[in-house]
């Protein structure tokens, strides 16, 4: 049943992230497509993670996370962020730091910076609420993912 579950969920289009956080002196960061908004007063949103994810335990160390929403032209590096190591996902990626120091994706078209809000068991996921601090967005498209596949809205190729 779950490879006709995961077929069936990936009718549902979504946007493309990837989440960031440092700790021990070291970026962490993983590409995820489960972001969403939570409430504007307070600005809070919310991510899942695999429990068993090897970016769990810094971001909860870290006590928050950076949500960058990858702009359209970004597929490669969101590949780059499911596949590679810790350290190599960052190599060659333009970054600049958000107020707290964890790294935003240059180009992002929008990015929060967040403290660890809450953290939800649910099955084989983790849902962390995030209290945005700081943000930002610019003009461009984001990055779509939808049937296993990237794209645009509208152009899901």
């Amino acid at each position: 049943m779950s490879r006709e579950l995961r077929n069936a969920l990936s009718c549902f289009a979504t946007g493309v992230t990837v989440i960031t956080t440092h700790h021990g002196g070291q970026d962490f960061g993983l590409t995820c497509s489960s972001f969403n908004s939570v409430s504007l007063e307070p600005a809070i949103v919310l991510w899942s993670i695999n429990s068993a994810s090897s970016s769990k335990k810094p971001i909860l160390e870290s006590g928050g996370y950076t949500v960058s929403v990858l702009a359209a032209e970004h597929a490669e590096l969101a590949m780059k962020f499911c596949r590679d190591s810790h350290e190599e996902r960052f190599r060659g990626v333009g970054i600049h730091r958000a107020p707290s120091g964890r790294a935003i994706i240059e180009g992002a078209v929008a990015w929060f910076d967040c403290d660890l809000n809450g953290v939800v068991a649910a099955g084989d996921h983790d849902i962390l609420l995030g209290k945005v601090n700081h943000f930002h967005s610019q003009q461009g498209e984001g990055l779509v993912f939808e049937r296993s596949r990237f794209g645009r809205v509208g152009e899901v190729a």
